[in-house]
């Protein structure tokens, strides 16, 4: 393991090129805009990575980079990967969004057909299921309103159908059914067994746009996996979690400050980050390094203190 023997004991965050360009994750379409907030992380996360590699060496080490939407996963995996090519370890930044069951549209539609057979189902459990009912809620589903929590004051049943339809969608997102772990931890097996050549998957936004790619993993040492479900349980072979974390709240803020023409996010959609937010929080104590929204390294009692309350 001579490649260990190149990482120093006092390190210095090396210049990106003149024009910020630098190679990023697979995921085809995919871009990274690199910020100064996205170097201060890396300058943060890096050092700590540096010691935790020295401390439990091997030849093939798998990094996970995860976090919710908008925290800069993208970026700050393909910085560290950045800072390992510059020291000489070869480094490979892949996207797990390459590994869903479905292309983003498909799966998308099938979240929604989730949530609303489950809230339907749960009206009919519950006996709040009338004709009446049907009529508005079949309106509320042209509208995209069924989730907006607002509607339950007008419609009380509506309650009953958003809790059962959230469960519904809680027991698809982030598991097994919605998302293929098996290939990719497959992946993480064979790179760590020091196969020279692997074929990754890539995957667009369109039925057609799906294909493998043979990628040359001879010189390449680390291997950084940037995805929200990175910490995931069902991910097998990751040896260095990371958690990006942001508060529901500071969640919210990003994707307020970067919606086109205003439009903030739908009552489904915020139903959705919500959900993937618990997840990644009650899979934050495996996370070997936390990072907070605004840069700084959290112990885990220390993150659990600023989530107190707020999950």
């Amino acid at each position: 393991m001579n490649w260990i023997e190149k990482l120093p004991f006092d390190w210095t965050p090396p210049a990106l090129p003149a024009d910020g360009e630098i190679p990023h994750g697979d995921m085809p379409g995919d871009s990274v805009q690199i910020g100064e907030k996205h170097i201060q992380k890396a300058g943060v996360i890096f050092p700590e990575l540096l010691r935790l590699i020295r401390e439990n060496p091997a030849e093939k080490i798998v990094i996970a980079v995860s976090g919710g939407s908008g925290v800069g996963k993208s970026e700050t995996a393909s910085l560290l990967s950045y800072y390992f090519n510059q020291l000489g370890v070869g480094a490979y930044t892949l996207s797990g969004d390459n590994y869903p069951r479905r292309i983003p549209a498909q799966n998308d539609a099938e979240r929604e057909r989730i949530f609303r057979v489950g809230g339907v189902t749960g009206m009919l459990e519950a006996g709040v299921y009338t004709e009446a009912a049907g009529k508005i809620l079949r309106n509320l589903w042209v509208s995209g309103a069924d989730a907006d929590p607002a509607q339950c004051a007008e419609h009380p049943w509506l309650a009953t159908y958003q809790s059962a339809g959230r469960e519904a969608l809680s027991g698809y997102l982030g598991t097994k059914i919605e998302q293929n772990f098996e290939e990719l931890s497959a992946i993480l097996s064979r790179f760590k067994a020091g196969e020279e050549k692997i074929w990754l998957k890539r995957m667009g936004r369109t039925p057609d746009a799906l294909w493998y790619d043979e990628v040359d993993f001879t010189d390449v040492h680390v291997l950084l996996v940037e995805w929200t479900h990175g910490n995931s349980t069902h991910l097998i072979g990751v040896d260095l979690p990371i958690l990006l974390n942001s508060t529901p709240e500071e969640t919210r803020a990003h994707r307020r400050s970067r919606a086109r023409d205003g439009k903030v996010d739908s009552p489904f959609t915020t139903m959705v980050l919500e959900i993937e937010q618990g997840i990644l929080h009650r899979r934050a104590g495996h996370a070997k390094i936390i990072v907070s929204k605004s840069g700084e390294l959290l112990s885990f009692e220390e993150y659990s203190k600023r989530m107190e309350g707020i999950l």
